[in-house]
């Protein structure tokens, strides 16, 4: 099949409806049946996308900018590097095992650095200088999904995730203080406006980063440690699901996502609540987090 989900339609409720094949010894055949990919600003800033081809179906996060170093003069460093691991995923052979996929996507970011003349000790002393993704990545010959960075993923309804060790932290930080400003007499519309509360974590967010693919996973250009990916053996599941981490409820199917995520937006848009978050809805956008979905069901199976 080799087929790209199209970059022009992230803010589409259906991009493309592929009969994927998957299933390779003796696992099961899988059809995508429900896919999406919106952007919280819209589609052309939009740093999530998505991949399937004969052997792989992957949704990938690239991660918000921090850095002074802009790697492609038309996208974001996110963007860019989604794309890169995206078209990655497209070229790999179908037997590759999560440790060569990490090591061989990890060798396509980093030959951007070295063309480009970027300062290598600068990237290994400062991470948050570095491009980032995150990916959940299907393997139809390993029948496995495999979690590189902070995707997350629903096998037979339970779900499987592989969160930053620091965020929940850094988000309870953000909300008490956002909390405290609110019972102090500023209104939500103000943090819509600018996240103060945003402002007041970005010192303890970019120090977090220092301990990337070290603590957590993430696909930067460095070396991943194997041991911070988490590979879920899927053989035999009737139901996949993969999706990026703009989706703070996870349900198996889209439209139940959906509708968690716009109760979500319309009760907690800060995000400073139940589901909290290092960032909120600005107004103007669509969400807190662009966001990307698929869901798989194997031949036969029920797709309620």
């Amino acid at each position: 099949m080799n087929s790209l989900f199209s970059p022009f339609h992230r803010n589409c409720r259906t991009i493309y409806s592929p009969h994927y094949k998957g299933g390779a010894g003796g696992g099961s055949d899988y059809k995508i049946i429900e896919q999406t990919i919106i952007g919280k600003a819209g589609p052309l800033r939009c740093e999530d996308g998505a991949v399937a081809t004969d052997d792989f179906v992957a949704v990938v996060d690239g991660s918000t900018n921090k850095s002074s170093i802009r790697m492609h003069p038309d996208m974001s460093n996110g963007q860019y590097c989604m794309t890169l691991v995206k078209e990655h995923i497209s070229r790999v052979p179908a037997d590759t095992d999560c440790a060569t996929f990490c090591q061989s996507v990890t060798r396509v970011v980093r030959a951007v650095y070295e063309r480009a003349g970027t300062d290598m000790n600068l990237l290994t002393a400062t991470p948050t200088e570095r491009m980032a993704a995150s990916t959940a990545v299907y393997s139809r010959a390993r029948q496995e999904v495999w979690l590189v960075g902070d995707c997350q993923c629903m096998i037979d309804g339970v779900l499987y995730d592989n969160p930053k060790p620091y965020e929940e932290m850094i988000a309870e930080m953000r909300s008490a203080y956002i909390r405290l400003q609110l019972s102090q007499g500023r209104r939500v519309e103000d943090f819509q406006e600018h996240d103060a509360g945003r402002d007041f974590i970005l010192p303890v967010l970019i120090d977090s980063c220092r301990w990337q693919n070290q603590t957590f996973a993430v696909i930067d250009g460095f070396d991943i440690p194997l041991d911070r990916v988490r590979v879920i053996d899927v053989s035999g599941a009737r139901q996949l699901v993969l999706a990026t981490d703009g989706y703070p409820e996870l349900l198996p199917t889209l439209a139940d996502s959906e509708a968690a995520l716009a109760r979500q937006l319309a009760d907690d848009p800060l995000c400073i609540y139940r589901h909290k978050a290092t960032k909120g809805m600005m107004r103007g956008r669509l969400s807190f987090d662009d966001r990307c979905y698929i869901r798989m069901v194997a031949e036969g199976a029920s797709q309620l």
